[in-house]
């Protein structure tokens, strides 16, 4: 395979952590090829260096690595194999980099329909915020055969500090992801659950916060999530919807097996609450809305 033909890099999927990684391959010396479902969002990214793509199926075709930064399974599959996929136009020995957050057994599906097309394929869920994809210093869980990692030598990192590889075929990714998600979801909605007690005892939401950060019963999620909360700001970098999606999938895993998963059960239920209560898109600290008697911070005047 040719260095100039490698250096062609496609990003399907632009939103929070997609446009992040594009512009850490930018960075990294690629010619990023990108292509988005809302419009104008791929000629933003090449006015900056990088060129746009009208579908996935211009991306497939013109690179050798594709990475696909869609919300859910249903994206994936539309992107892969709907109406000017890549999956037709990419050339045999091409490789397809599945970051969403899946269920395992259908990113499996994924690498056996992409092998039987003489394609590459590795699971590569990843975790870190819209700040860290930014930086280059999120995290990926991927599982691949190794001809999959043969061909991606050196881009996992430019998009990731750390690059966790667990296992020769499909599926041990997404498995850790949602195991990821289980503890994300239940940090979110334990932290406005404390949050909202302490408004509704009458707690100064500032001082809370920064006791709380600097005590034992602090977590990354109440540190990120609860300042948004008081600056009042739910814009959504990870909306209430992701984690109805993201628990469900944890739910159904466990289902499958029949294990008992007593806090990802009512965290999801937290967050459908949130959800039908017409906070579905907004950020997912938003789930303390849900919480009746309290007066949330109103953020700078």
């Amino acid at each position: 395979m040719r260095r100039e033909y490698v250096s062609n890099i496609g990003v399907i999927g632009l939103g929070a952590m997609g446009s992040g990684m594009a512009k850490s391959l930018r960075r990294a010396g690629h010619t990023v090829h990108v292509c988005d479902a809302r419009p104008g969002a791929a000629e933003a990214f090449a006015r900056e260096g990088g060129v746009a793509c009208a579908s996935p199926a211009e991306v497939g075709r013109t690179c050798a690595v594709v990475v696909s930064v869609v919300v859910n399974a249903q994206q994936t599959e539309t992107v892969l194999f709907g109406p000017d996929g890549a999956a037709a136009a990419m050339a045999a020995g091409s490789l397809f980099v599945m970051c969403s957050t899946v269920d395992p057994n259908m990113s499996i599906a994924f690498e056996a329909r992409l092998e039987a097309l003489g394609l590459h394929y590795l699971d590569a869920p990843i975790s870190g915020g819209a700040a860290k994809a930014a930086s280059g210093d999120m995290t990926m869980m991927t599982s691949g055969k190794p001809a999959a990692y043969a061909c991606c030598e050196g881009l996992l990192e430019a998009m990731a500090a750390k690059v966790y590889r667990l296992g020769d075929t499909a599926g041990n990714g997404s498995k850790v992801k949602i195991i990821n998600q289980l503890l994300a979801g239940v940090h979110i909605a334990a932290a406005a659950e404390a949050m909202a007690l302490g408004l509704r005892e009458g707690v100064n939401a500032a001082a809370l916060y920064e006791v709380i950060t600097n005590s034992a019963g602090n977590s990354w999620m109440f540190e990120n999530r609860m300042a948004h909360v008081l600056k009042a700001d739910y814009t959504p970098l990870s909306a209430v919807d992701i984690f109805v999606k993201d628990l469900g999938l944890v739910l159904d895993t466990a289902r499958a097996s029949k294990f008992p998963l007593p806090l990802a059960s009512t965290a999801h239920q937290m967050f459908m609450q949130a959800s039908t209560a017409g906070y579905a898109k907004e950020d997912d600290s938003a789930v303390i809305k849900i919480f009746p008697g309290i007066e949330l911070p109103k953020g700078e005047e």
